[in-house]
């Protein structure tokens, strides 16, 4: 059976502050973001009906949208009304929600003062894709060439588009080498995140990530860091050099899409995923499916 395409499925996009039919749900080829990257975006989570810190991803897009001097006609409030009103019409239980709002095509050149900014949500249906003995394995990421840029070059605390091209070219490179992602250091050479995911180390049975001061803190992340301290494992943020990852003994990324995944291997650096990788993912599923109470506040 052939998946359908992203343009071509049943259901309702909600765009601009209604349902529309999900094939209408369409914009200009000369829409600015499409030429200037002037777009940010949302990946969440629905799990048994609920999406997983809802407010947390509508504050987080209208922050970006500031960031990239974009005022979202919509407040975060109003944003996470529609979210459970798109997944309601499409009859999403466990699924995926993206946010993502842009500058449209009133203006075509570098400023777009005057553009109008656009917000749609979509959702479909997105259940765990792997099961707990298959994902205890450890996925392979190879490194990249490419490095996460220095804050003063890029807009490194916003969620936005633009910054995901080196993720693309990055994990194309890995999965022709046969990796199922990639490891990027950051512009100074330390270890920076995977394409998609932030991650984190484990060695004495202490946790070790790397400080996020030149990409994104996910809110997964921050989730499982209260995790880790809820167990009493310590967790350690700092620099991390490419040549310490020798050392560490397991290694596991964490995002809306990846969760809690193993990591086996890094390029020339292996890790055997154990107890800390599997008591995280644990505690993670039952967080996020109801199983478990919150954690305490970020």
């Amino acid at each position: 059976m052939t998946t359908p395409t992203f343009d071509n499925r049943d259901g309702f996009i909600w765009f601009n502050g209604e349902l529309k039919p999900w094939r209408d749900s369409t914009l200009h080829v000369l829409s600015h973001a499409l030429h200037y990257a002037s777009a940010v975006f949302e990946g969440e989570r629905s799990y048994n009906g609920k999406v997983f810190k809802l407010a947390e991803h509508g504050e987080r897009l209208i922050k970006s949208g500031k960031i990239l001097d974009m005022t979202i006609p919509y407040s975060a409030a109003e944003l996470d009304a529609a979210v459970l009103e798109t997944l309601k019409a499409n009859n999403i239980v466990d699924g995926y929600v993206r946010r993502i709002a842009w500058r449209g095509s009133e203006m075509m050149g570098v400023a777009a003062q005057t553009t109008k900014i656009n917000v749609a949500i979509a959702t479909w249906q997105w259940p765990s894709y792997f099961k707990p003995e298959e994902r205890l394995k450890g996925i392979r990421l190879d490194l990249s060439k490419w490095a996460r840029p220095a804050p003063n070059t890029a807009p490194t605390d916003a969620k936005a588009a633009g910054l995901y091209m080196i993720c693309t070219m990055s994990k194309h490179d890995a999965e022709r080498k046969g990796y199922a992602d990639a490891m990027l250091l950051d512009y100074r050479g330390h270890v920076a995140e995977a394409t998609g995911a932030n991650v984190f180390f484990a060695k004495d049975g202490k946790l070790h990530t790397p400080t996020p001061d030149c990409f994104l803190n996910g809110i997964t992340r921050r989730t499982v860091i209260d995790l880790a301290k809820a167990r009493g494992i310590e967790v350690i943020e700092r620099t991390i050099l490419p040549e310490e990852m020798a050392d560490f003994e397991e290694c596991f990324l964490t995002g809306t899409a990846a969760e809690v995944t193993p990591v086996s291997e890094i390029g020339q650096y292996t890790f055997t995923p154990g107890q800390i990788c599997k008591t995280l993912m644990e505690d993670y599923m039952a967080l996020v499916t109801g199983q478990k109470d919150a954690v305490a506040a970020e």
